[in-house]
């Protein structure tokens, strides 16, 4: 087994610190000693621009705390993302954050580092185990706050087209809550369910649109609950010229859904969402936590807010950075944090 020291020389990785050595030293072990801990972010999914931010909330905040940072990206393939796991322990990581998977690849893998002694936080991905603090936007709440304001705009009776691919722990939480609209909304017509994860998502996903648009001319709503299947809705949507016929609700958020949003005429006419480079500061936070002996809770949660076309169009919001001067919730959530933990500058 490499030791970490050897690996970082190896690989020639960088420490990102932050502040002085002072602030360092004001800070509890293992942090006292800047640039002495490493943990590893391994991905399953990483493509589209939520994936990217999330990244970036990751590197800021483990710059902020002075902590090596070791990516590890399985794009899409469930074995792989195993394995990486296991690199990450024969590398002698401190702490390991699990971005996304499948439980039935992760949760053995995620064990393996537990037993290893290595501190696991996950992040939209349920590995089953109290060891591991699932960290999570509420999903569940993003899928009913956005189902919420198509029965507002639409009322109760519609046909809706559905993007879901099962086994995706958000996507399950969210379906929770369209199961739970659908009960107790019958005039709800499911017309189509379909989606895809294979990239580029986006694409994939408007390839499948067209054809469910065809076979389906009644479709008015179509629920698509990660802004990367909303985009490739919106890419069908277009073509066909129903932008006018069709709303669609999604999750997240980034500034090219923005742009896509305030389209003249688009049909993209709502999203529910948190800020995932602050989801990515609070996963790098809840380990940090781990690490210095504190307990996170099981369940760290990053609330998320409703935004609709219009409240972007009147508030004249171009990007992320406008989003979090109107929506000051957007720009930083008080989650996973101590007093003597560094955040990053603003």
């Amino acid at each position: 087994m490499l030791k970490k020291r050897d690996f970082l020389k190896a690989a020639g990785a960088v420490a990102l610190l932050a502040g002085s050595p002072a602030m360092a030293a004001d800070m509890p072990a293992p942090f006292d000693n800047a640039g002495d801990v490493t943990i590893a972010l391994v991905r399953y999914l990483s493509t589209g621009d939520f994936f990217q931010s999330y990244l970036s909330g990751v590197e800021s905040q483990a710059a902020a705390l002075g902590v090596n940072l070791r990516v590890l990206d399985s794009r899409q393939d469930a074995a792989l993302q195993a394995d990486m796991v296991d690199q990450a322990i024969a590398l002698g990581v401190d702490g390991i954050i699990i971005q996304h998977g499948l439980t039935e690849a992760m949760q053995a893998a995620a064990q393996r580092a537990v037993d290893a002694g290595i501190k696991v936080v996950a992040f939209d991905v349920n590995v089953e185990n109290p060891a591991i603090p699932q960290i999570e936007q509420s999903d569940y709440l993003l899928g009913k706050l956005a189902l919420e304001q198509a029965l507002t705009d639409n009322g109760t009776d519609f046909t809706a087209g559905y993007v879901y691919v099962a086994g995706i722990a958000p996507l399950d939480r969210r379906h929770v809550a369209w199961e739970e609209v659908k009960a107790a909304n019958p005039g709800i017509t499911e017309a189509a369910m379909f989606g895809t994860l294979d990239n580029p998502i986006a694409n994939s996903v408007a390839n499948q649109a067209r054809s469910v648009l065809q076979a389906n001319p009644t479709i008015n709503v179509i629920f698509a609950p990660f802004d990367e299947f909303a985009k490739g809705v919106k890419i069908a949507v277009d073509e066909a010229g129903l932008t006018e016929d069709i709303d669609i609700y999604s999750a997240d958020i980034s500034t090219a859904d923005i742009s896509a949003m305030r389209e003249p005429g688009s049909a993209w006419v709502a999203t529910v969402a948190t800020n995932p480079a602050v989801v990515g500061e609070v996963s790098v936070r809840t380990l940090a936590l781990m690490l210095a002996g504190e307990e996170p809770g099981a369940q760290v949660v990053v609330p998320p807010t409703l935004i609709t076309q219009d409240f972007l169009n009147a508030q004249d919001i171009k990007n992320m950075d406008d989003l979090g001067v109107k929506m000051p919730q957007f720009a930083h959530a008080d989650v996973a944090i101590a007093d003597w933990m560094p955040l990053p500058a603003r």
